[in-house]
């Protein structure tokens, strides 16, 4: 069963398909794939964003306060409306990030968005979250905004099982289509080749990654997915309007 609510804390590195393969061999000493990896190469992770008509979500999140908030809803591969989905909030405060989530089928998420009105529970659902969610949705009027879609690696600690590393690479976003199930297409958020590395855990990292993460001049960096689309966003519209101005 897929963990629905936990705490940790998740350090980011974007760097080359160089540098990843270097990393990742030296990561086998003391991680192994998950469960899924360890018959496939990728897995498929595709999101789509709520937001507020004026972006109130993303915004306040770009803005650095000390605690924000998301909702997105979350499958992995392309599902159907029948498919389990999960919806989520994000929230970080103080740099610990909290994920609570449940469990759904596609249309019963679409339809408890939409509406604000939870689904007829039943087994696999979490009620705590469904309550907690319900309450989200009553404080904003949320639209969806953006899908994003990459594949992923993911690795846990042998002897820890709190630590995690994924390894994302062909993220793609798009603001048209919004539908979980029309599949994984768009525009690149990163150059073709790049790839984010998150360190997931509860506690501080172990020596030997923070040995590893310096022999192989890696440098933590800022950057959420959601985040630098809306930026990449407004930045090309500025540049359309530019371009309108002077044609």
């Amino acid at each position: 069963m897929a963990i629905e609510v936990f705490n940790r804390y998740e350090n980011k590195y974007v760097f080359d398909h160089a540098a990843y393969q270097k990393l990742y061999g030296d990561l086998l000493e003391y991680m192994e794939p998950d469960a899924y990896n360890k018959q496939h190469e990728f897995y498929s992770i595709t999101n789509l964003y709520y937001d507020t008509e004026h972006d109130t979500l993303i915004r306040n999140s770009l803005a650095k306060p000390k605690y924000k908030e998301k909702l997105r809803l979350r499958a992995y591969g392309v599902p159907d409306g029948d498919s389990k989905v999960y919806l989520e909030i994000k929230k970080k405060v103080f740099g610990l990030v909290n994920k609570r989530r449940t469990s759904l089928k596609l249309n019963e998420a679409y339809d408890f968005v939409r509406t604000g009105i939870e689904p007829e529970y039943r087994d696999g659902m979490n009620k705590q979250v469904i309550e907690e969610l319900k309450y989200f949705l009553s404080r904003y009027e949320l639209l969806p905004k953006v899908y994003l879609s990459y594949e992923r690696k993911a690795m846990f600690c042998k002897d820890n099982r709190d630590l995690r590393i994924t390894f994302d690479t062909n993220i793609r976003s798009r603001r048209y289509d919004l539908k979980l199930e029309s599949g994984p297409y768009g525009e690149l958020l990163l150059p073709e080749g790049q790839w984010l590395m998150e360190v997931k855990a509860e506690k501080t990292i172990p020596v030997w990654l923070a040995n590893l993460l310096s022999e192989h001049r890696l440098y933590r960096t800022s950057f959420s997915k959601y985040g630098n689309e809306y930026k990449k966003m407004l930045k090309d519209s500025a540049s359309e309007r530019e371009i309108m101005l002077y044609a």
